[in-house]
């Protein structure tokens, strides 16, 4: 059973399923389904297009460089059964599949990393704001504004110094070259 790849979309199409436009050149088009199929038709690119592999590659979505990427590519070459070799390519297959998976959340932890905070700061900015809005502000809630924004300048500070002791300390050790 031969499966193929969406033109289009990247998806899989199974046997029986979609349909196949063959150019005047016998460049051979398969798709998955008349969505993909009409966008093909209007000359979009895929890449442009939000809910194609393409476009989620090209935009850093998704990995693009990385070795277990490779095995899904097709081969022609036909091999004679051998039941030591197919075991030893399921085991193989079953491997690349779980690093595939390990690396792809740690791809999109990393991806994601600075969002947490980047949100919270938002949240807090936005608050802060429109502190008049909120009903309940009383002069407690006022001096728990304050010690943050206190406890947030004094980090910042404390970077700034940390930052500038290091510069003079990369300065120095020029010097003794």
């Amino acid at each position: 059973m031969r499966l193929e790849k969406c033109y289009f979309c990247s998806s899989t199409v199974y046997p029986g399923h979609g349909m196949t436009f063959v150019r005047n050149d016998s460049k051979i088009f398969r798709f998955c389904r008349s969505k993909c199929h009409i966008n093909f038709k209007m000359k979009r690119a895929p890449r442009k297009v939000r809910w194609t592999k393409a476009f989620r590659k090209s935009h850093g979505k998704e990995m693009t460089i990385d070795k277990s990427l490779e095995f899904e590519k097709r081969r022609n070459v036909p091999v004679r059964y051998d039941r030591d070799l197919m075991a030893t390519t399921l085991k193989a297959m079953k491997r690349v599949q779980e690093i595939r998976a390990k690396r792809e959340t740690a791809f999109i932890k990393n991806r994601m990393a600075g969002n947490k905070e980047a949100a919270k700061k938002e949240d807090i900015r936005v608050v802060q704001t429109n502190i008049e809005l909120v009903g309940a502000y009383t002069d407690t809630a006022k001096a728990a504004t304050a010690a943050v924004q206190n406890k947030l300048a004094a980090q910042k500070q404390l970077a700034e110094s940390a930052q500038k002791q290091a510069e003079q300390e990369g300065g120095a050790n020029m010097d003794e070259d």
